[in-house]
């Protein structure tokens, strides 16, 4: 099966590319921005083909505020002033003599709906002013905490990364990912700290700082999440309350060694297991040969980490990814299943795997994720 292809397993019907979902998009919004014109022709024709005592007022209120959300404050403004035309032209040259003062409330109600629309246009545009502002922020908090790998590390492994908020506005959580060339080969980390907000986001820094620093200097995974495990120890320590209790995270430390043989070694402490899709369109899933508590929970229960190894193969595609993939529900309450929805599936690389995985989960929940995901990619090109 090609990349593009339906999954042959999942019941949410065609698989459809991006490309054609951003062509639906782009004709709706084109569409939708004819509504204020179509809504002012309408209440011209109305006027014409209905007797006089009907009225068009409502055609003529209605389409400087739809115009409002839509258009530039000068764009808002035409379509006011072209309402207002339209009105003031039926109380002049169509309403009976009779009905002057009604004909006139009329007109009065349009020049002040179209008054509010002007307003809602400059409120609205200060707003967004405000949200681009705000993501930016949170783009820049991004970019420092989870900067975007090197396409390429280790002179022979492939890399890309996605973080995916749940909130537009607020891209940036528990969530994280790390890669780092190192001595001992290519080392990462994907983990997933409990809890939210800045709270989560500080925890997180901690847990990749230690990362960055004990994967350059420890010879093992084992000791690597030992220092990882210190790290959250102290920051729970140092917040104390509830943090000194249930200041957690899970996580999955793996590495490609520089030399040898090519094997992938993972260590898993609570955390959801990775998938490795193989050139011939099988899947497997790393599941850990024995259970392990997250890091930061060492005070409660311990022993000795266990760290899997397995073989690489070339081409394969190494996927990791937090809980907000496999806890996404449809709106029957089904969980994503990334196995099913991947398997027997071909992909151009990283990248391409997890533009998909994305696409396929926002296809799953209808655009209503619950929850952060972070996504790491890693690929052993093929004759390396």
């Amino acid at each position: 099966m090609r990349q593009g292809d339906s999954p042959s397993t999942g019941d949410d019907g065609e698989w459809e590319p991006r490309a054609r979902r951003a062509r639906r998009r782009l004709r709706g919004q084109h569409l939708v921005r004819w509504l204020p014109v179509v809504l002012l022709i309408g209440g011209l024709a109305f006027e014409e083909v209905t007797p006089l005592s009907y009225t068009g007022s409502p055609f003529f209120a209605a389409a400087p505020l739809v115009a409002a959300p839509l258009f530039s404050l000068g764009a808002t403004a035409l379509t006011a002033l072209v309402a207002v035309a339209g009105e003031i032209w039926v109380a002049a040259y169509r309403s009976p003599a009779s009905n002057v003062h009604e004909a006139v409330a009329e007109a009065a109600t349009v020049f002040v709906v179209a008054l509010l629309a002007l307003g809602i246009n400059r409120a609205l545009r200060k707003t967004e002013a405000h949200l681009a502002s705000v993501r930016d922020v949170a783009e820049a908090a991004q970019r420092a905490v989870l900067p975007e790998p090197p396409e390429q590390l280790g002179g022979r492994l492939a890399v890309a990364a996605r973080y995916v908020g749940a909130r537009a506005d607020a891209r940036i959580g528990g969530d994280l990912y790390a890669v780092q060339d190192t001595p001992h080969g290519v080392r990462l980390l994907v983990g997933d700290v409990r809890g939210k907000g800045l709270e989560a986001v500080e925890a997180a820094v901690v847990v990749i700082g230690a990362f960055r620093e004990a994967a350059e200097q420890e010879a093992t995974l084992e000791a690597v999440a030992g220092r990882l495990e210190r790290a959250l120890r102290r920051e729970a320590e140092r917040r104390a309350g509830i943090e000194l209790v249930e200041g957690f995270a899970t996580a999955v430390l793996a590495e490609v060694p520089a030399v040898g043989e090519p094997v992938l070694r993972i260590l898993n402490r609570g955390h959801p297991a990775p998938l490795m899709l193989t050139p011939d369109g099988g899947l497997r899933e790393l599941t850990p040969s024995a259970p392990a508590l997250p890091l930061g929970m060492g005070e409660v229960a311990s022993w000795p980490d266990r760290v899997d190894e397995t073989f690489l193969p070339a081409g394969a595609l190494l996927l990791f990814f937090t809980d907000g993939v496999t806890e996404a529900r449809d709106s029957h309450g089904r969980f994503y299943d990334p196995s099913a929805r991947l398997r027997g599936r071909h992909f151009a690389g990283p990248g391409s795997l997890l533009d998909t995985l994305i696409e396929d989960v926002a296809r799953h929940t209808g655009g209503e994720q619950a929850d952060d995901m972070a996504l790491l990619a890693v690929q052993r090109p093929m004759g390396a």
